[in-house]
């Protein structure tokens, strides 16, 4: 009975700190590691994010590039570190991709590293062909895809990339076969593009939305679940015939996985009322990306299931980097 008792007391004294704990943070500077370099997509949103967050502290908010090995060295160092609230990750979608595609490389369990504190913000992608593509609309490329299985290419910039995975995906959910044309960057495969070598590829609304303006590319869906503002007339690729098609390229907040409940709830409200800023919505939104909006506890679910859905992109297509 003693023993009982101690232990409820010990459950009851933790449970006590760890809501201190929360209350109080935070009260010396807090990190958020960016596993890319300085100055990409990821870099500049977690800036954003770590000005916010520093004025409702009142802590300094830093930001630490430790990029490499597709973004598993900085997601490592924030793996193995304290489980306290004040070393955090702000990574983009190779988070859940990482974990199949690397899964002979990578140093750590994705799900069991990791607790999922916010979505940061959403960038979705649109399928565009050259102008003089033949096909109008996504069931016409399906329809067109069907009568010659692996004669239609689609370029990316890189195997294991968000762009190359989406077309996989819609391949895989259209039930048709297409020929990935891998690129050693966004611009070749862009430029290949509009010359017409390749008739289509997957890429960020932002990065092709002037071309599709000028006439030079046809937009025939976009990847979120939601038509986007920038293109209110271009249907989803779910509404086009692919139902249920959603591949967007996201940036999370992730802490160690044995971060306190309450700190990791405060946490994640923190960030979603600095998300839901107009001067946040403004400046992420110049670059072509909606802040997150998800309670953590939809975000969690939200992060694990896109690991299992790239998982089985990724082996259905026998997808493995070159080395």
């Amino acid at each position: 009975m003693k023993r009982i008792h101690r232990i409820f007391m010990s459950s009851i004294a933790a449970l006590m700190c760890s809501v201190a704990w929360a209350k109080g943070f935070p009260d010396r500077a807090v990190t958020i590691v960016v596993p890319f370099p300085a100055g990409g997509t990821t870099d500049v949103l977690a800036r954003h994010l770590s000005n916010a967050l520093a004025q409702k502290w009142g802590q300094s908010v830093v930001v630490e590039n430790r990029a490499g090995a597709s973004g598993t060295i900085g997601s490592a160092a924030v793996a193995r570190g304290q489980a306290d609230g004040y070393t955090l990750l702000l990574t983009a979608t190779h988070h859940v991709i990482n974990p199949t595609l690397l899964k002979d490389t990578i140093p750590y369990d994705t799900k069991d590293a990791f607790a999922n504190v916010a979505m940061v913000a959403q960038v979705p992608n649109v399928l565009v062909v050259n102008k003089n593509f033949e096909v109008k609309t996504v069931q016409e490329l399906i329809d067109l895809a069907k009568k010659k299985p692996g004669q239609i290419n689609f370029g990316s910039a890189g195997v294991g990339g968000a762009n190359h995975l989406s077309g996989e995906l819609f391949a895989h959910m259209a039930g048709i076969k297409l020929t990935h044309v891998p690129y050693r960057g966004a611009a070749p495969s862009l430029n290949d593009l509009l010359a017409g070598q390749i008739p289509m590829m997957f890429d960020s609304v932002p990065g092709v939305l002037a071309h599709i303006q000028s006439g030079s590319l046809r937009a025939l869906g976009v990847t979120s679940a939601q038509r986007v503002p920038q293109l209110p007339d271009v249907p989803t690729i779910s509404e086009a015939g692919v139902d249920g098609f959603e591949a967007i390229a996201m940036f999370g907040l992730y802490a160690p996985k044995k971060i306190p409940d309450d700190l990791l709830e405060q946490i994640s409200q923190d960030v979603n009322q600095v998300l839901a800023s107009p001067e946040i919505e403004k400046k992420f939104n110049e670059l072509g990306a909606a802040p997150g909006k998800m309670p953590q506890v939809e975000f969690d679910r939200y992060v694990n299931q896109e690991i299992d859905k790239w998982a089985t992109v990724i082996t259905q297509a026998d997808i493995k980097l070159q080395r």
